[in-house]
Formats: structure tokens, sequence, C-alpha cells
């Protein structure tokens, strides 16, 4: 599905965390999972899609990748917690 996200991709539960954005969701967090994507987050191990969030528009999903980048770890991770408390992998979800 071909729809703006920013979403957040993490190593292990309170590991290294990576935000981003895209138009296609379960294409991106596949490429992540599968390390087809050399940088950070094949460096650091980060495969567990933890947080997303969809937008309508592209400018809206920059704007918003923009105040999570420019926020602290902890408003990250508050944010993980409040949609996803147990870190599960929301990849899965995507499949369905």
């Amino acid at each position: 599905m071909k729809q703006p996200a920013v979403y957040i991709i993490a190593s292990s539960r309170n590991g290294t965390l990576y935000t981003g954005i895209t138009s296609n969701l379960s294409q991106r967090a596949y490429q992540h999972r599968e390390g087809l994507t050399p940088g950070f987050t094949t460096r650091y191990g980060c495969k567990l899609l933890v947080c997303y969030e969809y937008y309508e528009r592209m400018v809206e999903a920059i704007a918003r990748e923009k105040q999570l980048k420019g926020g602290s770890r902890r408003q990250k991770l508050a944010l993980i917690e409040s949609m996803n408390p147990i870190w599960s992998d929301l990849y899965e979800d995507l499949a369905r």
C-alpha cells in the first residue's frame, strides 16, 4: 500500500532507534529487516518496526519526521510505549 508514513525501527526493546519516512511502509520495513539498505539501520541492527503513523500527504509526514528527529530519545520512547507497549514487531501487521 502506498501512503506517506513516518516510522521508527529499533534494534531491540529500548535499543538503538531509527526514525524514517516512506511512501511504501511495507516495502521499506522489509528492506530494513533484510538488511538491504546499507547504512545506519544495517550497521546497528535496527530491524523491528515498533511504531508508525500514516499521513494523507507527504508534506505532513515530512513535518512529523522532522519533529520526531528533533525531539529527545525520551519522547520517542514515550511514543513507542503509548502505541506499542510490548515493543512487538509491527511488520507482521502490514502483511495482513
